[in-house]
């Protein structure tokens, strides 16, 4: 039986994480609410929102130092599965996603659950430049890195995972914490031959978003994701063109 819920990593977004739980809960969905160490204004936000939400379908859980978004959302599976989840719909708290695109995602995970829902962006102009052109140096890796084209864009932070997929894969392999993970999940999911599902969806950047990219520190990590997977592909190299070969036959 496929049973979605939802779960968002925050850190100090208290001025958006509540219309996006509100927006969930319409939906009918269970929230799982990591708090990844965030400072006491965005942490008193998140105690209302589960305090007040009586049928306890939106639940807190606390890092008790900021890790990284990665960290948290590894968190919230962990937590999903424990209360009886086979899936985890993962989103942003800032505001960058759109919640009405949900129950397409939703509604792809319950016809194959095995599969991994992908969200493909589509940028209005308030993304900045200077990150969508960026977004084409971590394609270009990717790329190299499942020697296809299959996956478009690593990046965007709103997916569906199967948890009896993905918690297999996070057991095995040390991911990436921070702003690394999304990228990395996808890739050793795809090296291991996971289904996955793309679907358009409207993101955007609000003029008062709070973003938590740290400039030196987040492209050293994804440097450094981006090598690790190299040499990982170097090793996979003949099963990838095998299959590469085997699809295009």
């Amino acid at each position: 039986m496929t049973s979605v819920c939802a779960v968002i990593p925050v850190y100090d977004h208290e001025h958006a994480v509540g219309q996006m739980v509100q927006s969930l809960r319409q939906q009918g969905l269970t929230v799982f609410l990591v708090d990844d160490g965030s400072g006491p204004p965005c942490a008193a936000e998140l105690d209302r929102l589960a305090d007040g939400n009586v049928d306890a379908n939106v639940r807190l859980l606390r890092l008790p130092k900021n890790q990284g978004k990665g960290a948290a959302v590894m968190a919230g599976f962990a937590a999903a599965a424990s209360a009886g989840f086979s899936h985890a719909l993962q989103i942003d708290a800032d505001g960058q996603h759109d919640p009405m695109d949900v129950p397409r995602f939703v509604a792809a995970a319950h016809a194959d659950p095995q599969s991994l829902v992908c969200g493909r962006p589509v940028f209005d102009s308030s993304i900045p430049r200077h990150r969508f052109y960026f977004r084409y140096l971590t394609h270009a890796m990717v790329w190299l890195n499942t020697l296809s084209f299959d996956i478009p864009d690593s990046m965007c932070g709103l997916r569906v995972y199967p948890l009896p997929v993905v918690l297999p894969l996070l057991a095995a392999e040390p991911m990436g914490q921070r702003m690394d993970f999304d990228t990395e999940v996808l890739v050793r999911l795809y090296w291991r031959h996971t289904r996955m599902q793309w679907l358009p969806t409207r993101v955007r950047y609000p003029l008062d978003g709070v973003s938590h990219f740290h400039l030196v520190r987040d492209n050293w990590l994804i440097t450094r994701m981006h090598t690790r997977l190299f040499f990982g592909m170097l090793r996979r190299s003949p099963r990838l063109l095998v299959r590469k070969l085997s699809v295009t036959a």
